[in-house]
């Protein structure tokens, strides 16, 4: 079973990670979208709240497991038997980023890293600037998908 482990904190939950995720259902059996935390940082929306909506996101869709999860993402990948760390890469900065990331994961555990580039007209899309949006009262629902649309915080 070719199975691929999503991380990110989904704070919240774009249209550039769903680009990623439903680009990648063909290549696996499963995919784990795994929220991770970090006691240390601040989210804008609960823990509750972001597994709400990547459950609401990907309920009709079987081979999608949300998972949250604490430590190390390798361990997290072994515990779930995934061989496969996917990635969204939307920029050559971006590139540099993971590709240390993911050079360091390998030399760890063995997990191989799967890297997608972000789909024409999402490279602009991150969970930061969707923040910053709402957090000004802009317009951000273009940005994420419907399950995020309106929610008050």
């Amino acid at each position: 079973m070719r199975k691929a482990v999503f991380p990110g904190s989904f704070d919240p939950v774009t249209l550039g990670h769903t680009d990623i995720i439903d680009r990648a259902l063909p290549l696996f059996d499963e995919i784990i979208l795994a929220i991770g935390t970090n006691s240390d940082k601040k989210y804008m929306f609960t823990l509750e709240q972001r597994v709400h909506f990547l459950e609401e996101t990907y309920k009709d869709e079987p081979k999608v497991k949300v998972m949250t999860y604490k430590g190390l993402t390798v361990d997290f990948c072994k515990e779930q038997n995934a061989g496969f760390i996917l990635r969204g890469l939307r920029n050559a900065i971006d590139l540099e980023y993971e590709k240390t990331i993911g050079q360091t994961n390998y030399k760890l555990s063995g997990i191989e890293s799967v890297f997608l580039l972000t789909s024409s007209g999402k490279s602009h899309i991150s969970s930061t600037v969707v923040r910053d949006v709402i957090r000004h009262g802009g317009k951000y629902e273009f940005m994420v998908p419907d399950v995020v649309k309106g929610f008050k915080i």
